[in-house]
């Protein structure tokens, strides 16, 4: 199935946006690597180089949520699905030569401060990541007052243990993170049982 220009020029900036964030990549880099002209992509995206990146957050952000709600199904056990979500990225980021980390990271720090549509997206994926581990607790009993604590925790945790396993090029931050995670969600489990 061949992709249209529009989703060429969205998963090429997505890429390269996750990889070498907001200020780093150029609309002309975008335009060069998704094998389109920077017509296309001023057709496609009047606003220009934030208009391209807001598209690809999305896209970005959506992916993500795909995976993460994969990894979260696939375990009933709550405590282990936030563990697992730990091990998959993990994984992932280790077989991407440690340059695939978080998608709205790069974009959401050299945003920081400001009003965007940039930014506005960045915190909408945030959002979204924690509803999911937000809607599992929920779904396995847990109070609605701890799931929503919780799931900003998880999410706030594997952030910042992704950013750390992509500085240090190990594994091991996020494997760690993933460990406490599931204590810590398990040690609501008990109470709440």
């Amino acid at each position: 199935m061949q992709t249209s220009t529009r989703d060429r020029i969205v998963v090429t900036a997505a890429r390269l946006l996750q990889r070498q964030g907001y200020i780093g990549t150029g609309i002309k880099q975008i335009a060069q690597e998704a094998q389109a002209t920077l017509g296309s992509v001023y057709h496609f995206f009047p606003g220009g180089k934030e208009a391209v990146a807001v598209a690809a957050i999305k896209h970005s952000s959506q992916e993500f949520a795909a995976l993460l709600q994969k990894t979260l199904d696939s375990e009933e056990d709550p405590a282990e699905a936030v563990n697992a979500c730990a091990r998959r990225l993990a994984t992932e980021l280790r077989e991407s030569g440690w340059t695939d980390g978080c998608p709205v990271t790069a974009a959401a720090l050299e945003t920081l401060g400001t009003d965007s549509e940039i930014q506005q997206v960045c915190a909408d994926a945030l959002r979204g990541w924690e509803r999911l581990v937000h809607d599992k607790l929920l779904r396995c009993g847990f109070p609605a007052e701890t799931a929503r604590e919780l799931a900003t925790t998880v999410i706030s945790a594997l952030e910042g243990a992704e950013v750390t396993a992509q500085v240090a090029r190990s594994e091991e931050p996020l494997r760690a993170a993933g460990r406490q995670l599931a204590r810590l969600v398990h040690s609501y489990e008990v109470r709440t049982a």
